[in-house]
């Protein structure tokens, strides 16, 4: 028998790093982290990419492509550069502030010691339908990312952000890597759809430095009564409170929901309810963590629970911005046996996510940061997630295909090895916008199967 060809591997073309085009007032102080970014030095980086298929004139005989694609890294990378003017944390290092008498240990961003940002351009032998036409997302797609499995804290010797444009035969895929200390999903995304617009601009003529649209709003929150810096646990050796997270062996699979199935979950948990008041996104959280949950097989006295990403800009008195750049989200657990989750209906299950959301108010919050600052602590996935809780990531919310970069709308997202585990959901808006919504859910290859021959679930799904 022949044995199957070895998998196709990513080949690192080129790497440098690119600094800001020229540093903005304040630049040279340190920037302190409140709880928010502290607490997630645990944590991987933000893996997000986009995959572009490239122009047809790109792919006809006798057309110059390394010209092209020269030409197009030349113009990412001063973009970049330009982006790194308004969103100049993200070119720093973290650094390590300790003292013994009083014992302090902190970690802030140097925003002037620091070769800058990553940049990668790497090759891959596969075609566009190589990456999407799999039933689930190839693991080569992990391989699109810098800083694999690296944690918040590595933030000291690498960068805080890393770019790596990954060439394919018919395609490229842009995706980043980014410390989550220092930015989470709406962060994310505010950096990346404000790169693609100086991308644009730039194209047209502009200058270097572009005036954004939506600037980013860089000064920290701190609660009014402790402005900073706080201190970690004490400690000499940072391994003492941090915690390095490994993946079990897990499928992943995008699952599409037209915006008219998302509607009918919609209006059947509120239906069953007899109230208006449930979100789309709640609906569709409480058919994961049903579907799941039955998928898992567990018992009936099992306690099962289920975790949403609440963004908490506009829940603060007086309200954060919504470009506020840093963390500003916490975790809402909701929680039931597997009998009672299982026993009851969907609007039953989403009525609890609801409360949840609906509780989660600037007294939560400002008793969340007094408490973290009595006794800090960075969050530990494997103690903050367990094996019998779905989790609810990223948001379709979010313009996840506003970043063009030249080259038309993407026709996909994915993501890299970063932050996922059994039973992790990450929520992205639909390509045909409109209110549908993917959701790239990671689960053991076993359960994956059982759910997927879940008719409550896939009644749901829409299959293209």
């Amino acid at each position: 028998m022949t044995p199957p060809p070895p998998p196709q591997s990513v080949q690192l073309i080129s790497d440098c790093f690119i600094k800001p085009s020229q540093l903005p007032d304040g630049s040279n102080r340190p920037l302190h982290l409140p709880p928010w970014d502290l607490a997630m030095l645990s944590v991987h980086y933000i893996q997000k990419g986009l995959l572009f298929p490239l122009p047809p004139r790109c792919l006809k005989a006798g057309f110059d492509r390394p010209a092209f694609i020269h030409s197009f890294l030349e113009k990412l990378k001063r973009s970049l550069s330009s982006a790194l003017f308004h969103f100049y944390p993200l070119a720093g290092r973290f650094a390590t502030l300790k003292q013994t008498d009083p014992p302090f240990y902190t970690v802030f961003v140097d925003c002037t010691n620091s070769p800058g940002a990553r940049f990668i351009h790497a090759t891959l032998d596969m075609t566009v339908a190589d990456i999407l036409s799999p039933t689930y997302v190839p693991d080569v797609v992990q391989s699109f990312f810098d800083h694999d499995r690296a944690i918040d804290h590595d933030g000291h010797t690498l960068s805080l952000l890393s770019v790596q444009v990954t060439e394919l035969a018919d395609g490229v895929f842009i995706g980043l890597s980014m410390n989550h200390a220092i930015a989470d999903g709406t962060s994310f995304w505010l950096f990346f759809n404000s790169w693609s617009e100086i991308f644009q601009a730039q194209e047209k003529g502009a200058v270097d430095v572009v005036q954004l649209s939506r600037p980013p709003v860089l000064t920290r929150w701190f609660p009014e009564n402790h402005p900073g810096p706080l201190s970690l646990p004490y400690t000499d050796d940072p391994s003492s409170f941090l915690a390095r997270f490994e993946s079990p062996e897990l499928r992943e699979r995008v699952f599409h929901f037209s915006a008219d199935a998302i509607a009918e979950l919609k209006a059947e948990a509120n239906r069953q309810c007899g109230t208006t008041n449930i979100s789309s996104f709640q609906s569709l959280t409480a058919l994961i963590w049903r579907c799941i949950t039955r998928a898992r097989h567990f018992p009936p006295n099992q306690v099962t629970g289920c975790r949403m990403a609440a963004n908490n800009r506009a829940r603060l008195d007086p309200q954060l911005s919504p470009e506020y750049f840093g963390n500003s989200i916490n975790f809402l657990r909701t929680a039931a046996t597997v009998g009672e989750l299982l026993g009851s209906g969907l609007g039953w299950a989403a009525q609890l996510l609801h409360a949840a959301v609906a509780g989660h108010s600037n007294a939560k919050l400002r008793e969340w940061n007094e408490d973290w600052i009595k006794r800090p602590q960075v969050y530990n996935p494997d103690k903050t997630f367990d094996r019998y809780s779905v989790m609810m990531g990223s948001s379709p919310r979010f313009d996840k295909y506003g970043s063009e970069f030249g080259l038309g709308k993407a026709v996909a997202l994915r993501s890299g090895y970063a932050n996922k585990w059994d039973g992790k959901a990450s929520g992205y808006p639909g390509r045909e916008g409109g209110g549908s919504v993917d959701l790239e859910i990671c689960l053991p290859p076993v359960t994956m199967a059982l759910l997927e021959a879940d008719p409550e679930f896939m009644a749901a799904v829409t299959v293209s």
